[in-house]
């Protein structure tokens, strides 16, 4: 019934990509490249995430 009132987990993962994304661009220009890589790979996992619940709807 109140079913509008969740929240859209695609758009939450979204956002957390988005995020992700831009802190290794910053780590990235800032030269710590450990950091940069670490925040890809979750960055990564996050779209694979994404393109599933994409793949589901």
């Amino acid at each position: 019934m109140l079913g509008f009132l969740k929240g859209d987990p695609k758009k939450k993962l979204q956002k957390a990509y988005e995020e992700k994304l831009t802190k290794a661009l910053h780590a990235q220009r800032n030269g710590d490249l450990r950091t940069h890589s670490t925040l890809m790979e979750e960055a990564e996992e996050l779209y694979r995430q994404i393109q599933a619940l994409e793949r589901n709807d």
